[in-house]
């Protein structure tokens, strides 16, 4: 409205929501008239509980807006008259996307000939409001997005994946909709790891298709019950961590990835199947760069995990910067990425095979001297058992180095 302070706009004309003059005037349930994008989006992204914005009556979830028509035909009315001001012409709004249309689009969609066109359509309104991807959801659009991708997988074709990919990330996966057969969820993950392996040659924008397919495959894992987690395959790990290896995705993607390796820790199968992908020496290679508190918090949560197991712990050992990254992290990232290092450094202390060269590391590399800083900070009483833990089982090795001050290692260790 800012330019038409001269002109006084009827009030009726004014949206309660985005206090500008409504282009889509539609009416609740409650009686208030407002512009059909901002109650809708107040509705699908606000946290109000439904309420109605003005009357705060609630309103139901699967809410029928009625299109104010004769409104909308004096605000065009009102701004034609007003033009010579600089008040733009109002559009007539296209008529809201039908649950009909998107069916006959997902017939489409196994047409060879309509495929390219109506994945573009279906990408398209996806993007364009949460309106759309409500309906599109009812109709049934994510179920056939996973089917077109299966079939992709079962004819190792590329064709429409990119746009199959794109239109699913817009979905969120829920456990309600995740009510399928454990062959439909495992046909799922295999399309999915599939795409993970494809060759980064073979497809364009393979950043961008991997990124979104690790975020739909977190979203699936995490809707799926836990009975799934059991089920999952060497070949599902290798491909995450090739991909991790790679550094072939945005920063979403991997932490998509390492969330994906994270719920599937609980098990041990996973976490024994993890270790023989290399996945502990990759993770200590990616936290090397990581940059993100995100990143950080979760690649020492899965290694606090991996280094539950002797393998584990042998592969974390064999990377010769494990103990400094991990180290480096106490007091720099959060209290969550305390608590996972602090625990990873307990582990490799107490059951370790490499005695000596743990030791001398922790020593080397600073590990001695942040534990004993650690200990002088506000924490939780757990983690600082769990330092002086570490200090006491040492102490006679540590206590005549040169680098450490042994009255203070042996204060913080009464």
């Amino acid at each position: 409205m800012d330019g038409h302070q001269d002109i006084e706009i009827p009030e009726y004309f004014i949206c309660p929501i985005s206090l500008q003059i409504m282009k889509d005037p539609v009416t609740a349930i409650t009686g208030i008239t407002y512009d059909r994008e901002s109650i809708e989006h107040w509705l699908f992204q606000g946290n109000n509980n439904a309420e109605c914005p003005v009357t705060k009556q609630p309103l139901p979830k699967d809410l029928d807006l009625t299109p104010n028509h004769t409104l909308r035909r004096l605000i065009q009315a009102w701004c034609a008259d007003n033009s010579a001001y600089g008040i733009d012409r109002i559009p007539t709004p296209k008529a809201p996307l039908s649950k009909l249309q998107i069916i006959k689009l997902i017939k489409d969609l196994w047409k060879h000939e309509l495929q390219t066109k109506t994945l573009i359509r279906l990408e398209v309104f996806a993007a364009e409001n949460e309106r759309n991807r409500k309906c599109m959801a009812e109709a049934g659009v994510p179920r056939a997005m996973l089917t077109y991708i299966e079939k992709c997988c079962d004819k190792n074709q590329v064709g429409g994946l990119e746009g199959a990919l794109s239109i699913l990330h817009f979905f969120k996966i829920t456990s309600e909709y995740m009510k399928l057969s454990a062959f439909e969820i495992d046909k799922i993950v295999e399309s999915f790891t599939w795409v993970l392996a494809l060759d980064d040659e073979s497809i364009e924008n393979h950043k961008e298709i991997k990124s979104h397919a690790l975020r739909i495959l977190k979203n699936i894992i995490q809707a799926a019950s836990s009975k799934f987690l059991q089920r999952l395959k060497p070949q599902f790990f290798q491909n995450i961590i090739r991909v991790l290896k790679q550094r072939v995705i945005a920063q979403q993607g991997v932490n998509a990835a390492l969330q994906l390796m994270l719920d599937a820790c609980p098990s041990g199968r996973n976490r024994m199947m993890m270790v023989e992908s290399g996945a502990v020496f990759e993770l200590i290679e990616l936290e090397l760069t990581a940059s993100e508190k995100k990143t950080t918090e979760l690649i020492l949560g899965i290694l606090f995990h991996l280094c539950s197991c002797a393998d584990g712990r042998a592969q974390f050992l064999s990377h010769r910067a494990a103990i400094a990254v991990v180290t480096k992290r106490i007091m720099q990232v959060s209290p969550a990425a305390d608590d996972r290092a602090i625990l990873i450094l307990s582990l490799i202390c107490k059951f370790s095979g490499n005695f000596n060269f743990v030791v001398q590391e922790m020593l080397r590399v600073g590990t001695v001297s942040k534990l004993c800083s650690f200990l002088q900070v506000d924490c939780a009483a757990y983690l600082k058992d769990k330092a002086r833990e570490i200090l006491r089982s040492h102490y006679d090795e540590w206590k005549d180095s040169p680098c450490i001050d042994a009255s203070v290692l042996s204060r913080l260790t009464r």
